[in-house]
């Protein structure tokens, strides 16, 4: 049953593209979500899910490939201090990565656990997952993230070098360790969202005109294999991302006026 409804979303984003550079424009999102921070697919949904950032209502948001929003889920205990990305277990649970913290004040991040049997509900309550930084570590500001091997791995958000941290996937209060730095090439590379495939040979991160796609790594060591930069050729401001299938993604960005608030797919072969 799972795989049936992934055929069936695949057709509508085939019909629905356009070449926009190297992306595929596939829709325009809802006028509601200006400020939409995150894209995932779940095993158990055919649904685009997102959210928005800090200022917006504690909501998480089901599109289908029209970029109409089918399913609203207000989240009833715990408010949107600054809601950035969206990964998703192998069980279809929802996890939401609250650690934005633009002023790098913050000393407490949240990862908000949402239950697939709860993804079918106007309202539900999140359990939640706390960590604070390791010790000697300066705030940071994180919009990235995926799950690998029962942790959550966490992207600085960096004009050079960034560090990557990871959090187990347990319920309750957690100190993050630091996993590595790396400075990649070139300008302009704030990590805006992350994701890792199914088979999870490939991680992606997001850029506003470009991506990273890492592959032949070892362990949690992400930055050990082959890294390639693959530009878009097209600028705004995109700030979710995630896998499609092994080769295909989703990316979403944020509404600036005319531009952006859309629904792309990228083929990363």
């Amino acid at each position: 049953m799972i795989y049936l409804k992934r055929l069936i979303f695949i057709p509508l984003i085939i019909t629905a593209c356009q070449s926009l550079g190297h992306l595929n424009f596939i829709a325009d999102i809802a006028n509601e979500l200006e400020e939409v921070s995150a894209a995932e697919l779940t095993n158990q949904s055919n649904l685009i899910w997102t959210i928005q950032d800090s200022g917006n209502d504690s909501n998480v948001y089901g599109l289908n490939a029209k970029g109409q929003i089918i399913k609203t889920i207000s989240i009833t205990n715990a408010s949107n201090i600054d809601w950035e990305d969206l990964t998703s277990d192998r069980f279809g649970n929802l996890y939401i990565g609250d650690f934005g913290n633009n002023n790098e004040k913050r000393k407490h991040f949240r990862i908000l656990k949402l239950k697939e049997s709860d993804l079918e509900k106007s309202s539900a309550e999140v359990e939640v997952i706390e960590f604070t930084l390791p010790k000697k570590q300066d705030s940071k500001d994180f919009e990235g993230f995926f799950l690998f091997k029962s942790k959550f791995y966490v992207f600085s958000k960096e004009t050079k070098k960034f560090i990557v941290l990871s959090i187990p996937n347990k319920i309750g209060k957690h100190e993050a360790t630091l996993v590595s730095n790396y400075n990649l090439k070139g300008k302009n590379n704030r990590i805006t969202s992350a994701d890792i495939s199914d088979d999870k040979s490939t991680v992606i991160l997001l850029n506003h005109d470009k991506l990273w796609k890492l592959t032949n790594f070892k362990s949690n060591n992400f930055f050990s294999g082959k890294i390639e930069e693959k530009s878009f050729d097209h600028n705004t401001q995109k700030e979710g991302i995630c896998f499609k299938s092994n080769s295909k993604i989703i990316i979403t960005d944020e509404r600036n006026g005319s531009e952006g608030g859309n629904i792309y797919s990228f083929n990363l072969d």
